[in-house]
């Protein structure tokens, strides 16, 4: 292996594993600020500085929706992470083209679909809501990248199932 591929490699685990911290406490926030919403008088007009609440009436709703989506999301993001971690972790070991990897290649792909969804769920509350900010629509890089997260699934597939024919050959 090159210099190149091989520290990135050792730099992707600390990036992954500080990822996965970073997004537990955003899981966290996320949920406190939920379970505050429930006890803060006002909510959402006093935080925010602005009466939305009486503007749009169903925007308290809309935003603890778009809270629950956020905990969903980031549970999402969680396994994605770990699934990451142990691929990286078979690639050092110098097991790339494993089933295993394939399988969870798949995995991400889903997941990274699944996100997708749950933003075209965010975008549809909060029009629904008319919860002022702006949210991009469709972008294509997500879809490109699923598609890409499985096609790379299925090329691991195939290497996996070449080097256990080749390892019986031999």
């Amino acid at each position: 292996m090159s210099r190149m591929p091989a520290r990135a490699l050792a730099i992707a685990r600390p990036i992954i594993l500080g990822l996965t911290i970073l997004n537990l406490l955003y899981a966290a926030s996320i949920i406190c600020l939920f379970c505050a919403s429930f006890f803060i008088e006002g909510w959402p007009s006093k935080p925010l500085g602005f009466d939305l609440a009486t503007m749009h009436p169903q925007a308290s709703l809309g935003l603890r929706a778009i809270m629950v989506i956020g905990v969903v999301g980031a549970a999402i993001v969680h396994t994605v992470l770990r699934r990451l971690l142990a691929i990286v972790d078979s690639v050092r070991g110098g097991d790339a083209f494993i089933l295993s990897n394939a399988q969870r290649l798949n995995a991400i792909a889903w997941s990274v679909l699944a996100i997708e969804l749950l933003r075209l769920a965010v975008l549809a509350i909060s029009g629904a809501a008319s919860i002022p900010g702006r949210m991009d629509g469709l972008s294509p890089t997500p879809w490109l990248a699923m598609l890409l997260l499985f096609v790379l699934s299925g090329v691991f597939a195939h290497g996996a199932r070449m080097r256990t024919d080749l390892e019986g050959t031999v």
